[in-house]
């Protein structure tokens, strides 16, 4: 099946989508909204062409509804959201990002999924000033970042994040960046990097980086 959403997917706590048994594709218009909710899985589904939605009055829960203002085109947007599992998906072709964590999330999996057809692939905090995100943990292991992608796998601010046994087979600016001190364990990762000379950057520093900030490398070398 296809779905096609009007209006973002505003997801309750505890709750879990689940593709698995069908090939279910949210596509060609809104995604899904995780905001301040805790204790959800998304698994086995296939994220794409997302677009801003909004500007509209959008049901949260079955007996509430409210205005929302224009989304930015996430694929999975994660607003102070915890306890989150995405899990098996494939996600590309969004506007924003294709999985944005902000606003003191934290206790979240991004496990075994494919990202593909993006430039600025995921965030990781809400910006270089907030200090929420300190508390951020974010584990991203087994996944995939394929073919077409440019930049941001992750793009991470404050907070520890734990980056284990993916495979980076193509970028064009980097794979991954860091601002605003966090700290970034980058373990028994693989790296083809691209054919550019110019683009051969696996791990980049973005400003401002200040005395604190920490990398931790055990990874797979260049191929």
């Amino acid at each position: 099946m296809t779905i096609r959403l009007n209006e973002e997917l505003i997801v309750n706590s505890f709750k879990t989508i689940d593709g698995r048994g069908a090939n279910v594709h949210i596509a060609g218009g809104a995604c899904i909204t995780l905001q301040y909710v805790s204790h959800v899985i998304l698994h086995n589904l296939h994220i794409h062409h997302c677009v801003p939605a909004g500007e509209a009055n959008v049901r949260s829960s079955p007996t509430h509804y409210g205005w929302r203002t224009r989304s930015d085109g996430d694929g999975v947007s994660i607003y102070g959201g915890r306890n989150i599992w995405v899990d098996h998906c494939s996600l590309s072709y969004c506007t924003d990002g294709l999985i944005d964590a902000i606003m003191g999330s934290t206790a979240i999996t991004i496990s075994n999924n494919y990202f593909s057809h993006h430039n600025e692939v995921m965030l990781l905090g809400h910006n270089d000033n907030y200090p929420l995100d300190l508390g951020m943990q974010v584990t991203i292991a087994f996944n995939h970042f394929g073919e077409a992608l440019v930049q941001r796998m992750p793009r991470c601010r404050r907070g520890y994040i734990h980056i284990v046994n993916n495979d980076f087979s193509q970028w064009e600016m980097y794979a991954i960046g860091g601002s605003a001190n966090p700290t970034i364990n980058s373990q028994g990762n693989r790296y083809t990097a691209p054919f550019n000379p110019n683009a051969k950057e696996v791990v980049t520093l973005l400003l401002p980086w200040s005395v604190g900030g920490k990398i931790r490398c055990a990874c797979g070398g260049l191929i």
